[in-house]
């Protein structure tokens, strides 16, 4: 199991112990064990068993629920409390501004069981009787309920956690000899910021024997149903699984009709029927005739079109790109040579500055920059100049025992109510890469959170903007600003914008990524890492950038640091 599948249930325990009312105590160790997985430096399911009592903050008792984790997949204590628990009443944790304690308020006093018990509550006025629940909490949530299209999207979750949840499926169905071929398909594969459900696309002659075996997976706790051909099945994190079986002839069509989107697919199936064809999930057909269907290019380039990448199928003018030559060329991790947004334990990272330079290194970084935060965010230490000069002596000790990696003088610098910096712009020009960023009233109105950004864009200072939209996904919603106008002077400034790789923010999103390019803005994929392994954070980043069209050409940090630094302003 990888390190973040473990955290997750500790954290789950955490949440459902907290809803229950137990002891502080208690809820705070199974927190601090979810923190402390999560960025432990390797990965735990390799270490002996023995050692797990090592661990700082791990005794006896921990360290077993540990070692039963890596060993069985979950924890007896997990599946007993989610029997106690509407899955409806914990997933209320992933809208803004609740948590356990204020979940547990709600479930006693108003009887909340799920989203819609909470949205009736709230068209009745009801929360506005529990002490702490006024008017503009009352009104996120409301947006927050409402902002979700419909039933099917209720338990989204972010790509980052359905990758933890899609691996361990894979894994348990490589293993079955009768599986020949095998993919995560659907919003997974196109990834998507957030997935509804994994749809898994296996190419089997034995149907049965790939169903049994999905059925025989240890996530699975509640199957929903099966066919010759299919099977679906709740997991343990409450995620829903469907299991498509095709014959690998038809391997490539399937694969394009399960990838979706449906409007793209919607498109390819018109085009065919315009050529006298039909295209279903087993082939492309003329009459009763298969003419392609084994292999995704094949389905394409029968129709005209070139293959088109998953990230892209989205109906946004893919098809007509794919049939003139004209789609880019994604950029990919590998492409990076930089990370433009990193902090250390000079503020709130979980690693000192050499730590950071030698993970850079192992993630094949030529440069980063340390970019802590400035003195405004006094709860993380944020720096002051005094400190920030102070810093600097330190990089330039650890730069001289590197061998060629860089490190940029940097900081998060806050974007203050009145657009103004944190900083002054005396301490400011001393730096090698500024990030200023919006951290508090991200609730303003449009019009005053367009004037604040613009000032900021403007300050000559600035090389880029960091998560502009401050929005957590599942969270707090995306500020309200003039786009448009915002990468109209982004763009007259040279500022950059950047696509943050925090698998909550994934911001910009992708949409805005194609506008930002279409703008001529320029763009920084940074994976704003906290700790040593924050830079594996960075393929999803890469994602949202490869979502929104992007080359290696539209961001900044492809290029080697020469080049960065010629074209600041």
């Amino acid at each position: 199991m990888r390190n973040e599948q473990i955290a997750r249930i500790f954290d789950d325990v955490a949440d459902m112990l907290e809803l229950a009312g137990e002891n502080f105590f208690r809820v705070r160790a199974y927190r601090n064990a979810a923190r402390t997985v999560n960025d432990f430096p390797v990965p735990l399911s390799e270490l002996p068993r023995e050692r797990l009592r090592e661990i700082p903050g791990f005794g006896s008792d921990l360290a077993d629920k540990l070692a039963t984790i890596i060993e069985t997949g979950d924890l007896p204590l997990r599946i007993e409390l989610m029997r106690n628990f509407p899955r409806g009443l914990l997933e209320l944790k992933n809208l803004p501004a609740l948590g356990p304690r204020r979940i547990k308020l709600l479930a006693d006093r108003l009887k909340v069981r799920d989203r819609d018990d909470l949205r009736r509550a709230i068209e009745a006025g009801q929360l506005r009787t529990i002490r702490g629940f006024g008017p503009k909490i009352e009104q996120r949530l409301l947006e927050a309920l409402l902002h979700e299209p419909g039933s099917g999207q209720r338990n989204r979750i972010t790509y980052a956690e359905a990758s933890t949840i899609a691996e361990a499926v894979v894994d348990h169905m490589r293993a079955c000899p009768a599986v020949v071929r095998l993919e995560i398909a659907g919003s997974f594969r196109r990834r998507r910021e957030t997935v509804g459900d994994l749809d898994v696309l296996a190419a089997s002659d034995n149907p049965q024997a790939v169903i049994e075996r999905f059925f025989c997976c240890p996530a699975v706790i509640k199957a929903l149903g099966s066919g010759d051909t299919r099977a679906s099945a709740v997991l343990n994190s409450g995620f829903q699984v469907d299991l498509r079986v095709v014959p690998e002839s038809s391997w490539g069509a399937a694969l394009v009709y399960f990838t979706g989107s449906q409007a793209h697919c919607i498109h390819l199936r018109r085009i065919a029927q315009s050529q006298g064809l039909l295209l279903n999930e087993y082939g492309l057909y003329r009459g009763g005739e298969a003419i392609a269907g084994r292999e995704e290019e094949e389905v394409y380039n029968r129709l005209g079109l070139s293959w088109v990448p998953p990230e892209l199928r989205e109906d946004r003018g893919e098809i007509d790109a794919a049939r003139a030559g004209n789609l880019p060329e994604l950029v990919e991790v590998a492409d990076l040579r930089g990370d433009l947004h990193t902090h250390s334990d000079w503020t709130d990272g979980r690693a000192s500055i050499e730590e950071m330079a030698k993970a850079a290194e192992a993630a094949g970084l030529e440069y980063f920059a340390v970019t802590d935060h400035s003195q405004r965010l006094a709860m993380v230490h944020g720096l002051d100049p005094a400190r920030l000069r102070e810093q600097w002596r330190e990089i330039e000790a650890v730069t001289a025992r590197l061998n060629g990696l860089r490190i940029l003088r940097g900081i998060e610098v806050d974007i203050l109510e009145d657009g103004s910096l944190d900083l002054p712009d005396e301490v400011l020009r001393e730096l090698d890469w500024v990030v200023a960023s919006v951290h508090s009233k991200l609730d303003m109105e449009t019009g005053e959170m367009t004037r604040r950004m613009v000032r900021a864009i403007r300050n000559r200072n600035v090389d880029v903007i960091g998560h502009p939209t401050g929005r957590i996904l599942g969270h707090r919603v995306p500020s309200s600003f003039e786009a448009s106008e915002i990468m109209h002077v982004a763009r007259e400034e040279g500022c950059a914008l950047e696509v943050n790789s925090q698998p909550e923010r994934l911001d910009l999103n992708d949409t805005a990524c194609l506008a930002a390019k279409h703008a001529g803005v320029r763009l920084v994929v940074s994976s704003d890492a906290h700790s040593t392994r924050g830079f594996s954070l960075l393929h999803y980043g890469i994602s949202q950038a490869r979502r929104g069209w992007l080359a290696a050409a539209d961001i900044l940090n492809t290029r080697p640091l020469e080049e960065l630094r010629l074209r600041r302003r």
